[in-house]
């Protein structure tokens, strides 16, 4: 068997964290999740993790080194690494023979389709297009010119309702898996100053979240205001914040993603001097065939 899975991150990190690191950029979502469940105490990892599944891909028996990887978290899409459609092909057949509740996959296009084609002739469930996104890395952080009213400051429990309102809001916007516990989001960004808000008047009116600094790289995400707050530059503001603080922290590479159906992020974030790296396609399943292998 080719591809072994796991629940245990520690084993998964044990076995594929080498592989995982060496391109920490194309492989951040799995680098972060894998992190941030490593560090999350053990009674609270099946809540906040919903059982998520790890993988890891040896082309032939023995220890032949790692050469792919994957991750899923039930109701969200597989994710897998860079890998050969053998090993796309695999994973889906895989998954589907054991049953497992996917919705979608999202990866670089080749491999979501190679995925998605196995998974339809195991399951009879066809695929479509759910979105397409972007990753972009900073090259040299722009500030704002003219930036907003206001100034940005590092988020506290004082600010734990508002955030979670926040969290819950932008996951509705961005049709993100409903019914997540988006207080257990923020406490876990409270807990190592991962959240910046920016400042107008006195008042909160735009947020932007970081991931933890992992192989040299720091993730932003979400950045979120209220619509009634916005036209105003403060998204701009609180992303360069964010920026300058993960660069400060020691971030050699600091990156996000856009959905690229939103024209205003994937306009703002080349001001601010993020470019483009590579763009991932994900692809949703029919409901009415999940996991029937």
């Amino acid at each position: 068997m080719s591809w072994h899975t796991t629940a245990v991150v520690e084993e998964f990190l044990a076995e594929a964290g080498a592989f995982i690191q060496a391109d920490p950029v194309q492989n951040t979502v799995i680098l972060t999740m894998a992190e941030r469940l490593r560090v999350l105490p053990v009674r609270g990892r099946a809540s906040a993790a919903y059982t998520t599944l790890f993988g890891w891909w040896r082309p032939a028996a023995g220890r032949d080194p790692v050469s792919a990887a994957f991750m899923h978290t039930p109701g969200f899409p597989v994710v897998p690494t860079a890998m050969t459609d053998r090993a796309a092909a695999e994973l889906a057949s895989n998954l589907a023979a054991a049953g497992r509740l996917v919705r979608g996959v999202n990866a670089e296009a080749r491999i979501a389709e190679t995925f998605a084609a196995t998974w339809r002739q195991r399951t009879g469930a066809k695929a479509r297009v759910g979105r397409r996104t972007r990753l972009f890395r900073l090259d040299r952080l722009i500030w704002p010119d003219p930036g907003p009213e206001g100034t940005s400051r590092k988020a506290g429990e004082k600010d734990r309702d508002l955030l979670t309102e926040w969290f819950d809001a932008f996951a509705r916007e961005t049709r993100d898996v409903p019914g997540q516990d988006q207080a257990t989001a923020v406490d876990d960004r409270l807990s190592y100053g991962g959240i910046t808000i920016w400042e107008a008047g006195g008042v909160p009116v735009s947020f932007a979240a970081a991931h933890r600094l992992m192989a040299g790289t720091v993730r932003v995400g979400p950045v979120y205001t209220p619509p009634a707050r916005r036209r105003h530059g403060y998204a701009a503001g609180v992303t360069a914040a964010v920026t300058r603080a993960a660069l400060d922290a020691g971030a050699t590479d600091v990156l996000l993603y856009t959905d690229l159906a939103n024209p205003t992020s994937n306009a703002l974030y080349p001001r601010l001097g993020y470019r483009p790296v590579g763009d991932r396609l994900e692809l949703s399943f029919d409901p009415a065939a999940e996991g029937t292998g």
